[in-house]
């Protein structure tokens, strides 16, 4: 976005051009996020491919439902899918310019020829482990609801995959949800001994 500005200088009169500010970058980055999770679930569900949104924005959503400040901007769009719906999901998404790409045991969508890895849909598949050495394979799509304008996992479900794969920022995430009282020291005995301890432990040292 390039900005005009009137300047006054004697008796002329002219126009600067300037560039776009860090908080316009910051506003379009967030923006970009939200558009792409809007465009690519209206396309999945118009096709009919069930998914969930997970991953960091689908923690943002249950944020948001309780306090709306304490959202944590994430630049990562995770759809769960059947892995059976995949060639209708590429020929979905294809009709909006996103290209499916399997890379390093990833399956993603680029948004836009010249899009990174970073701009892109993010696939699992349900009922599958992410990795081999996970604990627990991803839910599966009977755990979603709908907040609003798209699918999410249910709470309980996406935070048993935040406490499977519990890299440092699936540890901020479920923080953001402790913080906002939605995880408390009723839930570790929802989930299984090892995955039970990584809660207590968040809930134990929250600031750690």
């Amino acid at each position: 976005m390039i900005q005009s500005r009137p300047l006054t200088g004697g008796a002329e009169c002219f126009l600067e051009l300037t560039p776009m500010t860090v908080l316009d970058r910051m506003v379009l980055a967030v923006e970009r996020v939200r558009q792409r999770l809007l465009r690519a679930s209206r396309l999945l569900e118009q096709a009919g491919v069930a998914y969930a949104v997970v991953g960091g924005n689908a923690v943002a959503a249950w944020v948001a439902t309780t306090d709306p400040s304490a959202v944590r901007n994430t630049q990562d769009v995770d759809l769960l899918i059947q892995a059976d719906d995949l060639p209708r999901a590429i020929e979905a998404l294809r009709q909006e310019g996103f290209i499916y790409r399997h890379a390093a045991g990833l399956d993603m969508f680029l948004d836009g020829p010249d899009a990174r890895a970073r701009d892109a849909l993010h696939i699992v598949f349900a009922g599958q482990k992410i990795r081999p050495d996970y604990l627990e394979a991803a839910p599966d799509l009977e755990e979603r609801q709908r907040l609003d304008e798209f699918y999410v996992l249910k709470l309980e479900a996406l935070v048993r995959m935040k406490l499977t794969s519990f890299r440092r920022k699936d540890q901020v995430h479920l923080l953001d949800l402790i913080g906002v009282g939605l995880l408390d020291e009723r839930w570790p005995a929802r989930f299984p001994q090892t995955l039970a301890a990584r809660l207590q432990e968040l809930l134990d040292n929250p600031d750690s």
